[in-house]
């Protein structure tokens, strides 16, 4: 189930089967606990990971202390990957939120390896595209949505990448706190936490500690807008 996973990555997407279990084969498998960290903002950038279970948060902290949540990933998804066209320190802290098994790949290899499959390349800038994107997204979202509008943004972003059917709606074990919550809108905890309050008075939400059943996502979609 593993090597399903991983396999699925923007790396191994565009070589045929034979060659991705080769690539795949030259990979270390890391296991974390939830709060282990990865690596640190400043530390050398010299490997690239694929998630295989769990999840990793990638932030920032500023010089007072406060943290911004850049990006929550889950299984499929790569970490590190700026690394191979632009070696230097990590530009951000990972760190599990929950267990979690993952398969690095040191850039000399990765690099040897791109060369003779010129593919990967295209498909690996397609996936740091992606991420810019979405980094775009949510800096338009500081400056034109309210709080309540990036906690539904940020649910149904969630709910897409780790949301399953229940009875009821779509539960999406995110594996935050409402202070991780917080720091992945921009926003006070005590301003999140009412916001969700809001959200499960109305109807519209159910929490569950770690996780979140979405009971509306349409009322969600248009208040997230």
């Amino acid at each position: 189930m593993d090597d399903d996973v991983v396999l699925s990555a923007p790396l191994f997407s565009s070589i045929d089967p034979e060659a991705a279990g080769a690539l795949r084969a030259r990979m270390t498998r890391v296991t974390l606990e939830r709060g282990d960290v990865l690596f640190r903002e400043g530390e050398p950038g010299d490997r690239l990971y694929v998630i295989a279970t769990g999840k990793v948060k990638v932030g920032r902290r500023a010089p007072d202390g406060r943290e911004n949540l850049l990006a929550v990933l889950g299984p499929g998804e790569m970490i590190g990957e700026l690394s191979l066209f632009d070696p230097g320190a990590r530009t951000a802290t990972a760190t599990a939120v929950a267990d979690t098994s993952l398969y690095e790949l040191e850039h000399s290899g990765l690099v040897a390896w791109i060369e003779h499959h010129p593919g990967v390349a295209t498909h690996l800038l397609g996936a740091l595209a992606g991420r810019l994107r979405r980094t775009n997204e949510a800096v338009a979202d500081l400056v034109f949505s309210d709080v309540p509008g990036r906690v539904a943004k940020s649910l149904l972003g969630l709910s897409e990448r780790f949301g399953s059917p229940v009875a009821d709606g779509i539960r999406v074990a995110h594996d935050l706190t409402q202070e991780e919550i917080a720091q992945l809108v921009g926003a006070s905890r005590e301003t999140v936490n009412k916001a969700l309050a809001d959200f499960a008075a109305r109807g519209w939400i159910r929490r569950e500690g770690r996780a979140v059943v979405l009971l509306d996502r349409e009322r969600l979609e248009r208040r997230a807008r």
